[in-house]
């Protein structure tokens, strides 16, 4: 089978190159470029965007070379800046708490770099990356599960996949941990073997995305009342408790809310953070069809917290009777099976009304 596969210069996606080479597929990989130099500064952190990015196509290129595949790169830093850039700016000047990455997956990694390798007459039967998650053909649907190693599981990241892309999407790394990963490229002498992973989204100063000087405003209780200042609403997120400047309470205070309009962070303490419910937009369905029923399941709020339990889904709305903290609205709550590890739905979080 010819497999297309995302490759970013790290270790993952190399090992998932290399097993599905082993396997017998011809295999080919393809990589966006995103940063257009020149319109943002970028710094020196290891990033999805920025500068760096083209010591990772380097490095991808050697490992192309290396194995012996053919190795393409394809210009998406236009529609990347139009549509995540903007979607991240946007997003934390409402008030709200981005994820660039559940955008871009469907996209951009899982949309438009498959779809501009196609139009440049590269065919391909399926596409691949090297995401830590599974996907299985499960009676009329493909349904998303949790990758087995559960400290590096992606699903939370990938709810927002069609089941046009996951019908001839495959997932090598699925059934790897990371230990195992990194083993297998030592074994086979891939300089990538000790590569650390990319944890940040930006290079540079988030603040240069946003694109707006710092704007003082007040820091106030549940109460209104003010308890000290900071440099603008778009440079904290929901559940913050460092970086406030703010002391002297019995008790730490978190930010429970962003008020946009009047440039305020209400502050709280950890049990006025707790939240009984929310909503969500936007939903994707994954591995089951929509369904207005009750549905007990598990939900996950944040990319590295563990799905919590008890939690009913009904359409659009979840309520967890044991409360949860740290709601963030912008942000995404991932739905879990109860008694297995499917992804069963997800949208974006609304505002509390």
């Amino acid at each position: 089978m010819r497999v297309a596969i995302g490759l970013s210069g790290g270790v993952d996606s190399s090992v998932a190159a290399l097993l599905l080479k082993e396997q017998g597929h011809d295999v080919v990989g393809i990589t966006m470029r995103l940063w257009k130099g020149g319109k943002y500064k970028g710094g020196e952190r290891t990033a999805c965007y920025g500068e760096c990015e083209k010591d990772n196509i380097e490095s991808a290129s050697l490992f192309a070379k290396k194995i012996g595949i053919d190795y393409q790169v394809f210009d998406c830093s236009e529609e990347y800046d139009k549509t995540i850039v903007s979607y991240f700016r946007d997003a934390y000047l409402d008030g709200i708490t981005p994820n660039p990455c559940v955008y871009c997956n469907p996209i951009m990694k899982f949309g438009l770099l498959p779809k501009l390798a196609e139009e440049s007459g590269l065919k391909f039967d399926a596409f691949a990356t090297g995401h830590y998650v599974r996907v299985e053909k499960k009676g009329d649907r493909f349904a998303l599960l949790r990758a087995k190693d559960l400290a590096k599981d992606q699903s939370y990241f990938l709810y927002r996949l069609s089941q046009k892309q996951l019908s001839r999407q495959l997932f090598p790394m699925g059934n790897m941990t990371k230990v195992e990963a990194r083993e297998f490229a030592r074994e086979r002498g891939l300089i990538v073997a000790n590569r650390p992973d990319s944890q940040d989204f930006y290079s540079g100063e988030i603040s240069e995305l946003i694109g707006k000087a710092d704007c003082p405003g007040d820091i106030v209780d549940l109460q209104g009342k003010k308890l000290g200042t900071h440099r603008g609403y778009w440079h904290y997120t929901i559940g913050q408790r460092k970086g406030l400047g703010i002391g002297g309470a019995k008790e730490p205070y978190y930010v429970v809310e962003l008020d946009a309009k009047q440039n305020r962070l209400i502050v709280g303490t950890a049990s006025d953070a707790v939240r009984y419910e929310l909503t969500v937009r936007d939903m994707n369905w994954v591995s089951i069809e929509e369904t207005q029923k009750p549905i007990e399941c598990r939900v996950k709020i944040r990319s590295t917290s563990e799905p919590k339990k008890p939690a009913i889904l009904e359409g659009n709305k979840c309520v967890f009777p044991e409360g949860i903290a740290g709601v963030a609205p912008g942000q995404s709550a991932v739905f879990y099976a109860l008694d297995s590890e499917e992804v069963l739905c997800g949208g974006i979080i609304n505002s509390p009304k």
